[in-house]
């Protein structure tokens, strides 16, 4: 085989990074990163009622920026074998667009209307109407919930539909269609015009949106406008095939051909979650769950579908044939905050730093250091059953379970307790809410064999990673990769492009395999084990406490 060469796009939370990668043995030739402007500086956002959006200028812009900085890095020769291109993005993250498939923020009249703007995954806005949504469902004989854990999210695609046509007339009357991040950029690339030409992936469909083959589909009108009659016909609107992340969506237009120097021979692959393809960038296993560890965590499983038939495991984010590695099935699970309640504490403690009359670089130095220190310290810290316990739903539950009006919660606090203690708690915490994921899959006949770590919390914190070996009672093994969801996009644009006859082939001759295994201390197994019975046993007063309040 000989060199040739694709590129792999990566929309995160806070950025996008573009990476450009040999098919031949992975290499990463080149690489752009590019920080959302619009996001950065807070605009559409306001976190005291939980909504998150994103302008999609800040995605045009940093798609094209990264790609051109990567060809830029690369040089010409190399630039003119460039054979495809897939993307991944966060989810769910939809967005309201016209006829046409454009974004309403891009519609004047429109530009600085938060709900014309895509809903960020981390978007809770829409918590009543999941509850609507699981109420509903109970109402039919055919389970529509069956196939994504038995419990509707507010960070999905219907509940986030709903919310934004009851809050906003204007938003409804102009929307025609709703479409995901990870779908819209493909579409944008291949200069479609027409919504109803959008390829959807399955990733996508299935883990937030309800379809499912069994169904045919999506669930019928009826069950969307017996809940609400402003979602009458909508379906129509939608669709009904669902695509393979390993699958072509196109080829390049010729408007984004000029603006990138590229070819319009350039195959664009059908796009995923960013988790899905970091999965298959960090070399996935069946029975393996892989991690990929930021703000928030995605924790991903695959299977044979003939192994697992007839298994549905309840409490979990969907389980989707072809989600992941198309031939088998893709389970997803994970927390609502992971990194985010590191960085939660940081900024709590930073507030005096930002007080202090000293040059803003000095500032930023100071916070740098936080996370560093408290993690070397709480390392020092002795391991006792009694020491103070935290639980992790800074942002809610997401699995197992999804309960996004759960509260976090520190206990055992006394005149003792300082900051090292606490972040030992925190970290505990997000550590026992993996384990309770993996307990599920194993409750529910689904075997958890072993770890994989990814994502910027995995490569980053020696401690945290520690603590998560020893409270699974399980090797973990972080890849090597510092960019496994791009350079997962990379293996699909591969296999799109006809390179590789399947992902698992690229996977192979691509991937960077793991460069270090973090095992379990035999002398904390077991005090961790006392601790996490303890932190069920508060989650589970919390969330008693939760549920008497909304009665």
């Amino acid at each position: 085989m000989k060199h040739s060469f694709v590129i792999g796009v990566d929309f995160g939370t806070d950025s996008v990074r573009s990476v450009l990668i040999d098919t031949l043995d992975g290499k990463e030739i080149a690489s752009g990163v590019y920080y959302y402007p619009r996001w950065k500086d807070g605009l559409f956002c306001n976190s005291s009622i939980n909504q998150f959006r994103q302008h999609p200028l800040d995605y045009i812009e940093g798609l094209e920026t990264t790609i051109k900085e990567c060809l830029q890095k690369s040089g010409e020769e190399i630039a003119s074998q460039v054979k495809a291109i897939s993307i991944d993005t966060t989810g769910s993250t939809p967005v309201a667009v016209d006829k046409s498939g454009t974004p309403l923020a891009l519609v004047a009249g429109f530009e600085n209307n938060p709900n014309a703007m895509f809903v960020l995954w981390k978007d809770h806005t829409a918590t009543k109407e999941a509850a609507e949504i699981n109420q509903h469902a109970e109402k039919f004989s055919l389970n529509f919930l069956q196939y994504v854990g038995g419990i509707y999210s507010s960070e999905w695609f219907w509940a986030k539909l709903l919310h934004l046509v009851r809050e906003d007339e204007v938003i409804r009357n102009a929307l025609y269609s709703f479409v995901e991040h990870c779908d819209w950029i493909p579409f944008l690339l291949t200069g479609k015009n027409d919504v109803h030409e959008m390829k959807r992936g399955v990733c996508s469909a299935g883990h937030k949106a309800l379809w499912a083959a069994e169904f045919g589909g999506l669930p019928p009108d009826d069950f969307f406008s017996s809940l609400d009659p402003l979602l009458n016909g909508y379906i129509s609107k939608l669709f009904t095939e669902t695509y393979t992340a390993d699958q072509s969506a196109g080829f390049l237009s010729k408007e984004w051909a000029v603006r990138l120097g590229l070819s319009t021979e350039v195959v664009i692959g059908v796009g995923a979650f960013d988790a899905h393809m970091g999965a298959v960038g960090g070399q996935i296993e069946p029975y393996h769950l892989s991690k990929v560890m930021g703000t928030s965590t995605c924790d991903m499983l695959v299977a044979p579908q003939t192994e697992v038939e007839g298994k549905l495991v309840k409490g979990i984010c969907g389980q989707v044939p072809g989600s992941i590695i198309p031939g088998m099935i893709g389970m997803e699970a994970g927390q609502s905050a992971f990194g985010d309640v590191y960085a939660w504490f940081k900024n709590l403690l930073s507030w005096p730093i930002k007080q202090l009359s000293i040059d803003e670089k000095s500032k930023q130095e100071l916070s740098d250091k936080i996370i560093a220190s408290l993690s070397e310290e709480a390392s020092r810290l002795p391991l006792n059953e009694n020491d103070e316990l935290a639980i992790d739903w800074l942002n809610g539950r997401r699995t197992p379970d999804a309960n996004h009006e759960l509260k976090a919660a520190i206990v055992n606090l006394n005149l003792a307790t300082d900051a090292p203690r606490i972040f030992k708690a925190l970290v505990e915490a997000t550590c026992f809410g993996a384990k309770a994921i993996v307990d599920r899959f194993n409750e529910q006949g689904v075997p958890v064999k072993g770890l994989i770590g990814m994502g910027g919390v995995a490569k980053k914190s020696p401690y945290v990673m520690q603590v998560m070996a020893d409270v699974m009672n399980m090797p973990i093994r972080i890849h090597r990769s510092e960019q496994t969801c791009a350079a997962g996009a990379a293996m699909f644009a591969a296999t799109a492009a006809g390179i590789y006859e399947k992902v698992e082939d690229a996977m192979a001759a691509m991937g960077q395999g793991f460069d270090t295994t973090y095992t379990p201390d035999p002398l904390k197994t077991a005090l961790y084990s006392k601790r996490y019975q303890r932190y069920k046993e508060l989650g589970n007063f919390i969330s008693q406490q939760s549920s008497d309040e909304q009665i």
